[in-house]
């Protein structure tokens, strides 16, 4: 998931009682903590929701902590984290939440005050919104869905993005902005012009489009990714239905350019940058494009030959985000997708009926490609308990964000994070399909536990029509 990761940055004033830990999420520098600030937190969820919820969490020790019982607590207080970020209650709780962000603020030193945020929508329009640098991530869409008259009931279906400038003008995706952190704060910190924050569509069903288009600024922007998502190549358009798309640009007919783009190649996907898998066999060069509940595999073999796949996320029984991280980052932590982090996805898929088999993405963004897949399974999920994503988004009461029944039955965002280790989603059900088994034959090098893996709800209900 997209989670947390404890380090300590020092070495001989890390000893003492009032030592700080690094917290990183998604491989960057996230805040800077003292154990007795986690144990503030700790003590905090314990007293709303019970011992018998919350994990257990590092004892105090007297004296000072020698430096191997100083590795030793940083290991219990990052299992501590992710545990409590992966919990289905505790992960969304706003008092874990708000820590985290708190944290973020008092870390970056970035005081309390107004200042004006620049946003793009997909057309490289620029939203300014005016905000306060502790604005969370929810306070933030609000307030650019209110500046550009977008209606409450559609707030939903739209998310900010972290994306990377590249120099042909087109976006690299980072992450989704989570509710965790403080936006302004999120893309200051990174003291890099190219990074961007960006308006876009945040669900992957086509159906959902109707509601969008039903009211005009909706249209606008969905029309602008569309248009900018053509442009870019990522929706495969031949001769004839170019002719058509401009004819409609031409006359303006936006629902109708939209429908004809519905009809396309990866309309709806996200595409990533080129990058490395070990599918169908090692060191093969792949773009992958996440949209229609699945992974599409453009893989170029040894002898050059194109290749295209899909890997339906119904059929993947589980996933994990390893990564190698240094922990020793500057005030201002890594840039995410610099060469010296080497992030993985790995999804072990159901093959045929009887047959499971691990795939490898190598990837700066296998943290952005692990939230696609988490964003699916969640989509799917409030489909089946026949909910809408209209529900998805509940504007905030007393400064805590009320969410649906719906949303609350499924899991957090996935949360992954940096380390030397593999750092992984614990699953939080047990898979009835095919039996849970060790993944001695993976081809990842940093194997784990049977019990250290993102577990998908969609793969339990899988069928023999799936496959």
């Amino acid at each position: 998931q997209n989670g947390v990761v404890v380090a300590v940055p020092g070495a001989a004033g890390s000893l003492g009682p009032s030592a700080a830990y690094n917290i990183h999420v998604n491989g960057v520098l996230h805040c800077r903590v003292r154990y007795s600030q986690l144990l503030g937190l700790h003590e905090q969820l314990r007293k709303e929701y019970g011992a018998n919820v919350v994990p257990a969490f590092p004892p105090k020790k007297i004296f000072t902590l020698t430096p191997a019982e100083v590795e030793q607590r940083r290991e219990q207080l990052e299992k501590y984290m992710q545990a409590v970020r992966q919990d289905p209650t505790l992960g969304v709780s706003e008092t874990f939440n708000s820590f985290l962000r708190k944290a973020q603020q008092e870390t970056q030193q970035i005081p309390t005050e107004e200042v004006v945020l620049e946003v793009l929508l997909s057309n490289g329009q620029k939203v300014k919104v005016t905000i306060l640098t502790s604005d969370q991530t929810e306070d933030v869409l609000e307030a650019v869905a209110s500046k550009l008259d977008l209606p409450d009931d559609l707030i939903g279906y739209f998310s900010l993005f972290l994306v990377r400038e590249t120099k042909d003008g087109a976006f690299s995706f980072v992450r989704k902005l989570q509710e965790f952190e403080l936006p302004y704060v999120s893309v200051t910190s990174l003291h890099n012009s190219e990074f961007r924050i960006i308006l876009r569509k945040s669900y992957w069903d086509s159906s959902y489009d109707d509601d969008v288009m039903e009211h005009r600024v909706g249209l606008n922007l969905l029309y602008a990714q569309t248009v900018s998502d053509i442009e870019h190549g990522w929706i495969v358009v031949n001769k004839e239905q170019h002719r058509q798309l401009k004819s409609l640009q031409e006359k303006v007919s936006k629902k109708e350019f939209i429908r004809l783009a519905q009809t396309l190649k990866y309309y709806g996907y996200l595409k990533f940058d080129p990058c490395v898998t070990d599918f169908p066999e090692k060191g093969c060069h792949v773009v992958v494009s996440a949209g229609n509940n699945e992974l599409n595999f453009q893989v170029r073999l040894p002898n050059e030959q194109i290749k295209e796949g899909s890997f339906k996320v119904t059929r993947m029984r589980c996933w994990r985000v390893t990564s190698s991280v240094p922990m020793s980052n500057g005030p201002s932590g890594s840039s995410p997708g610099k060469s010296e982090v080497k992030l993985e996805l790995a999804f072990e898929y159901l093959m045929s009926k009887d047959r499971l088999q691990w795939v490898t993405i190598t990837s700066p963004q296998a943290i952005m490609l692990s939230i696609c897949l988490q964003s699916m399974v969640d989509e799917l999920m409030v489909k089946k308990s026949g909910s809408s994503i209209r529900k998805m988004f509940r504007r905030r009461a007393n400064g805590a964000l009320r969410r649906s029944d719906s949303q609350q039955a499924v899991k957090s965002p996935p949360l992954l994070v940096s380390g030397t280790a593999a750092a992984v989603g614990k699953m939080k059900s047990k898979l009835t399909s095919v039996s849970l088994r060790g993944i001695s034959h993976s081809s990842s090098a940093n194997d784990v536990g049977s019990n250290d893996f993102h577990g998908n709800y969609a793969f339990e209900g899988i069928g023999d029509e799936d496959l």
